[in-house]
């Protein structure tokens, strides 16, 4: 049986959006402690008409692992 690579970055986009559903349910245990990067400000585009603003921060946390973690697991036995 071929595994469709949509079905697991589906799966892993899943785990982490649960993962950090979950860690922000409980913000004061080991399952939020994480590292933020990315812009601390966003980069601002002026062209007088038009004003573009650009700004990406990632947050990964260990509820996040664990989530990115269980859906590798479930699809494994897809």
């Amino acid at each position: 049986m071929h595994k469709n690579n949509w079905t697991c970055f589906l799966l892993i986009l899943a785990g982490i959006v649960i993962g950090g559903f979950i860690g922000s349910l409980f913000p004061d245990t080991w399952l939020n402690y994480g590292k933020s990067f990315g812009l601390t400000t966003p980069l601002i585009l002026d062209l007088e008409i038009l004003v573009i603003t650009f700004g990406l921060t990632i947050k990964i946390t260990i509820a996040s692992i664990i989530g990115i973690a269980a859906a590798i697991i479930i699809y494994r036995f897809i």
